[in-house]
């Protein structure tokens, strides 16, 4: 069995204090979780057995530690990369976003055509990053429903004329 280790840990607050911030941050998941930790450590625990408590992996424990040590509460704040920038410039998705308003309802396919080639964008997106942008422009998208090309315009109307040829034959049908 091995030994423990017992890390130092810089008391940044008084225990009391981080119970206060504990309590205003309730809201703030990642936050109270970390202090939380934070606070256990200070009463005694080690890192493993309060990693155990909270839910993670004993690297995030001395992670969050270290984060502590160097930066106290600062540390403790989740700093989110933000991810890839986009493609599109902003002065191009304003320019699809106008594009877009000109018709009533667009396919994902079609939006993916008018990025790729006619606004000539040099961009490629799949369907799926489409459907993203239309999002991030409050625009929903549907999946278009099918179309006959080979039905009349007055199909309604010839439907309507023969279901009422069909009730005026089974009431002739019965009363005879």
């Amino acid at each position: 069995m091995g030994r423990k280790w017992v890390y130092e840990v810089v008391k940044y607050l008084p225990v009391e204090e981080l119970d206060e911030e504990i309590k205003k941050l309730e809201k703030d998941t990642r936050v109270f979780q970390r202090l939380y930790f934070i606070r256990r450590l200070c009463r005694g625990m080690s890192v493993e057995e309060v990693a155990g408590l909270v839910g993670v992996t004993k690297a995030t424990g001395y992670a969050w530690l270290k984060r502590w040590n160097s930066n106290g509460y600062e540390g403790l704040i989740p700093d989110f990369g933000g991810g890839r920038p986009s493609k599109l410039t902003e002065e191009q998705k304003e320019e699809l976003r106008e594009m877009l308003k000109e018709k009533d309802s667009w396919t994902t396919k079609e939006v993916q055509e008018l990025i790729e080639a006619e606004l000539e964008f040099g961009v490629i997106y799949s369907s799926w990053q489409v459907r993203r942008i239309l999002k991030s422009f409050g625009m929903r998208y549907a999946r278009p429903y099918q179309k006959d090309y080979r039905k009349p315009d007055n199909a309604e109307d010839t439907l309507k004329t023969l279901d009422d040829a069909e009730i005026e034959d089974d009431v002739n049908r019965i009363y005879r």
